[in-house]
């Protein structure tokens, strides 16, 4: 992960605006049908009529879920899935106009947040849309984090890496001390510091 993209973690996450929804259907109708009714709910809609038109466009580092139909011509539904699982910071709902019991236990247990079959409840919709950009918020958060605590760590010496691996390890101080040939009182604050802020996740 480079400093740049660590920087548009940072940023995104600080940022107040309205959560996006990305909308992947080949069908124009259904397009215009989702912004319609996510942006009368308060959202930024981004639309693609194909996976490999969503697929090139820069990743957004904000709060948002990706919303596709699950057959899409080109590159499938579950292709698409594939190249955006290690996002985890956009949950994926897959749509369909018609019930395929393989493809809703292929896509769920590929991770996918949900799958609506069509017609489905503009209530069941918002709310699963909803509950994934709060995962997706959690997950903008945890990156951040996880992000900061990586720079914290490159930037300690090869000593105190030393001392943090023993530390992590479950070795008390004076045994740190012990193994690396120097006293206690000696040993680099700045690994313990490190250690200190690592989250409990």
């Amino acid at each position: 992960m480079s400093l740049n993209y660590s920087a548009t973690v940072r940023s995104a996450s600080k940022s107040a605006g309205p959560a996006t929804v990305f909308v992947v259907d080949a069908d124009p109708s259904a397009r215009e049908a989702f912004e319609s009714l996510f942006r009368s709910a308060g959202l930024q809609v981004s639309t693609a009529c194909s996976a490999e038109e969503f697929l090139a466009r820069p990743r957004t580092m904000s709060p948002g879920c990706l919303i596709a139909n699950v057959n899409l011509p080109g590159l499938s539904g579950l292709e698409l899935q594939r190249r955006v699982a290690a996002r985890s910071e956009l949950p994926l709902i897959f749509v369909s106009d018609r019930i395929d019991i393989r493809a809703t236990v292929e896509v769920m247990k590929g991770g996918a947040f949900e799958f609506l079959t069509k017609p489905f409840a503009r209530d069941l919709l918002l709310k699963a849309i909803e509950e994934a950009i709060e995962h997706s918020r959690a997950a903008l958060h945890y990156l951040v984090r996880a992000r900061a605590l990586q720079e914290r760590y490159e930037s300690l010496s090869r000593r105190e890496r030393e001392v943090m691996s023993l530390v992590v390890a479950g070795r008390l101080n004076k045994q740190v001390g012990g193994e690396l040939g120097i006293s206690e009182i000696s040993l680099p604050r700045c690994a313990f510091t490190v250690i200190s802020e690592m989250p409990s996740w």
